[in-house]
């Protein structure tokens, strides 16, 4: 059976993101807020809420972590399914991986949006034959 579980910020953050981990610069707004592009999420919908990094970010970095996930194996495939909105030049979207042996992270997607202003979709596959978080 597939254990898919889809992640809005209609209510607050999704399961798999640290509910308490928002760290500085993140902030879920929707297309109504004013400040800015993208004036709705991926669907056209404007009152659907997204995370957006705030204006007084555009300089430097935040990060999102997701929850500890279990190790991978034939049964067990971690595929994510994410939309994103790069709006300026220097931004860059990375997706790491961190195992709970190491101390780094390993970058294994990112995106400088060539094609800004658009909502894009990615699907990343992860494998890991321990706990990890993404």
């Amino acid at each position: 059976g597939s254990s898919c579980e889809k992640c809005d910020f209609e209510t607050d953050l999704c399961k798999g993101l640290h509910e308490l981990n928002l760290q500085p610069g993140w902030i879920r707004r929707n297309g109504r807020s004013g400040i800015g592009p993208p004036y709705s999420d991926h669907n056209g919908n404007d009152s659907a809420y997204f995370l957006s990094l705030s204006s007084d970010m555009r300089a430097s970095s935040a990060t999102l972590r997701t929850d500890v996930f279990l190790p991978t194996d034939k049964e067990h495939v971690c595929q994510i399914t994410f939309h994103y909105w790069i709006s300026q030049t220097s931004g860059k979207l990375v997706v790491g991986l961190q195992k709970h042996s190491e101390d780094t992270i390993t970058n294994i997607w990112q995106d400088s949006g060539e094609l800004q202003n658009q909502w894009k979709v990615n699907t990343i596959t992860i494998n890991s034959t321990e706990k990890y978080e993404v």
